[in-house]
């Protein structure tokens, strides 16, 4: 087997705003992944992906410098860090071709997401949102990534990656693409909706009391979370106890993973409480945590040329790993004058 650089690529898609989810689930790993281990961490701005979709130019520009904040602010240092957007760096693009060449129709066609996001209208679905779990693959060969944090939701793309990875090097007799390892960790890696503790929370759910987005305020994020949904039960004193209270695991789980506790920590100090007394408890702990993050954010926001320099920068180093993985697989595979 050959010997890979340990190195951890990751990406969100700049469709939007931010909401706890995202913190929780993605960037606030990622700021912990850059200051652990000895690997190299790379993230992305994946607005190739975004596109999908059909997308307002002027939004996917805000939104995608938007992001960009929302890395920095939540502890992601572009010095120790490539950050960059997906569009910057050729080589996603040009190693998603030959994948598509690689991967196989029926393989696509059985990812969950497909279906979930194309539904009953698979004729009128993009092209682009069909093939991207290859662009998906590309985004992460392209760097020999050993090792993506994804959520739950993500694992099976990941899994195609490496079914890519894998038909790629049997079928050129190499032994040249990595075999990705998931990284799926942590308290609250799938935040559920305030609303409803049995749904995602998402930036796409009409309801705005369903999501903290992290450019909301310390008011806005106490009276979010004093309304939040639970059941009439006191919290349990065992993890065993939020078994069947898909509410109350949510809001045990979004307090451990604030505080950086166990759930059962959580449930030793307010196991017994009732959601009265813990609901203000979580508000403290999410405005003391958030606040910090949304007020940076919105300084970033205030010098978008900074960020537009930064991008650049993150692109740059990007293709300093990318462009020489791209040219060998273009010999592998047989291109003349790559």
């Amino acid at each position: 087997m050959a010997e890979f650089t340990p190195r951890v690529f990751s990406g969100i898609q700049p469709s939007g705003g931010l909401t706890l989810g995202n913190y929780l689930g993605a960037l606030k790993r990622f700021a912990t992944m850059q200051d652990q281990g000895s690997w190299q961490t790379i993230f992305c701005m994946v607005d190739l992906h975004a596109i999908t979709v059909w997308q307002d130019p002027a939004t996917l520009a805000r939104a995608t410098r938007e992001l960009c904040a929302g890395f920095i602010a939540s502890g992601v240092d572009p010095e120790k860090s490539i950050l960059f957007n997906q569009s910057q760096v050729v080589e996603h693009a040009q190693l998603a071709w030959i994948f598509n060449c690689v991967a196989r129709m029926g393989w696509m066609q059985r990812m969950t997401q497909w279906k979930d996001k194309a539904g009953k209208n698979q004729q009128n679905a993009s092209l682009g949102l069909f093939a991207y779990p290859a662009l998906m693959a590309a985004d992460i060969l392209v760097y020999h990534a050993t090792h993506v944090p994804v959520g739950e939701d993500q694992k099976q793309h990941l899994e195609l990656t490496r079914d890519i990875a894998i038909k790629f090097n049997n079928d050129f007799g190499v032994d040249f693409f990595p075999e990705t390892e998931p990284v799926i960790e942590g308290t609250a890696t799938r935040v559920m909706s305030l609303r409803d503790g049995s749904k995602k929370m998402s930036k796409s759910d009409p309801s705005d009391q369903s999501r903290i987005n992290l450019s909301d305020d310390a008011d806005a994020i106490a009276q979010k979370l004093r309304k939040a949904r639970t059941d009439p039960e006191p919290l349990p004193e065992t993890v065993a106890g939020l078994e069947d209270r898909p509410e109350a695991r949510n809001l045990v789980n979004i307090y451990a993973a604030l505080a950086d506790m166990t759930v059962a920590e959580v449930l030793a100090e307010h196991g017994g409480s009732q959601f009265s007394a813990f609901k203000p408890a979580l508000a403290d702990v999410a405005v003391d945590r958030l606040t910090p993050i949304s007020t940076e954010m919105s300084r970033l926001m205030q010098d978008q040329a900074e960020i537009d320099r930064i991008l650049a920068r993150g692109a740059e180093r990007a293709r300093e790993i990318a462009a020489p993985i791209l040219k060998k697989t273009y010999e592998i595979v047989g291109m003349v004058g790559a």
